[in-house]
């Protein structure tokens, strides 16, 4: 498994579908993950800071923690015929299936670990400098540019339906 990190939240131009792009936080590929658009306003919001109202996914966390749990974070397991699977991740080793987009809200919600599974980034993981040619370190304006023009001349079906 490879930990991720949000990098960008954006709208595809073709299809107006929402992307969200993991990166690796250590290594040099990224992922676009397609999203559903009420879990992707959800991420937009950003982690839920002590006086936001609760959201849907907010209640995930108190729950489990009022059942004497702990939710350790969110993964991405599988792309199964192009279409990607993952899983809530527990203490005790339990895990539950999700859709991946709302594994990602809940996890950007309460800020917990995300993860992909090694092989989904080697099948259609995408080095992070062709999405970025003027740099991680270049001016935001810059890099939301470079991962605008990236993302228009793409489409779901080129990563297969990978929509969560």
């Amino acid at each position: 498994m490879r930990a991720m990190r949000v990098v960008r939240l954006v709208v595809h131009a073709r299809t107006r579908e929402p992307v969200l792009l993991l990166g690796e936080i250590d290594g040099d590929r990224c992922l676009p993950v397609f999203l559903r658009a009420d879990q992707a306003q959800v991420i937009a919001f950003g982690p839920r800071g002590e006086n936001d109202p609760l959201l849907t996914q907010d209640l995930l966390v108190p729950v489990v923690r009022g059942l004497g749990r702990r939710l350790e974070g969110a993964e991405i397991t599988e792309l199964r015929d192009g279409v990607f699977a993952a899983e809530l991740v527990f203490d005790q080793g339990t895990r539950i299936a999700a859709r991946p987009s709302d594994a990602l809200a809940v996890a950007v919600r309460d800020a917990l670990p995300i993860w992909v599974n090694e092989a989904i980034l080697d099948e259609v993981g995408q080095p992070t400098a062709e999405l970025f040619p003027h740099g991680s370190d270049a001016p935001p304006d810059q890099q939301l540019r470079d991962f605008r023009q990236f993302i228009d001349e793409v489409s779901p079906e080129d990563f297969g339906n990978t929509a969560g």
